[in-house]
């Protein structure tokens, strides 16, 4: 009875934030984004990050997938290694912050493959560089 509670609690917490409430679809995402051929992860976009993991209440119960992007500039190798530091660089701010339990955080790297945005624009490749943090509820 106390987890019931306690999950309908997190639930009616996440769903005044404006977090997703339907099974199987995300309860937040954060972009964060990169200049072109980086995966440093600036101040401000360090800060945007930490400030949106302190914003999540009771973070320890959702699973994290972090999905690396670049735009297409440069092979594919290339662009396969970037996304792979991207993700890696991603992680390792995630995890700086005491509430992120390395085991819940899942990495998946895909270069220059299903870009959202338009790559043929320099705004497009702009967005397409990025790695989003995407939160499921876990329990």
């Amino acid at each position: 009875m106390k987890s019931l509670l306690l999950s309908i609690a997190i639930l009616l917490s996440i769903n005044s934030l404006g977090f997703a409430q339907r099974f199987g679809e995300p309860s937040a995402i954060k972009s964060v984004y990169f200049r072109g051929g980086s995966f440093y992860v600036d101040r401000e976009q360090n800060k945007e990050l930490q400030h949106f993991l302190d914003s999540i209440p009771h973070l320890h119960n959702f699973l994290i997938t972090v999905h690396s992007h670049t735009d297409n500039v440069g092979g594919k190798e290339y662009n396969e290694w970037l996304s792979k530091m991207r993700g890696e660089s991603v992680v390792d701010k995630l995890i700086s912050n005491d509430k992120v339990k390395p085991e819940s955080i899942e990495i998946r790297d895909f270069g220059l493959f299903n870009p959202i945005y338009d790559n043929s624009t320099r705004e497009g490749r702009r967005k397409n560089r990025r790695v989003d943090i995407i939160l499921w509820l876990a329990i």
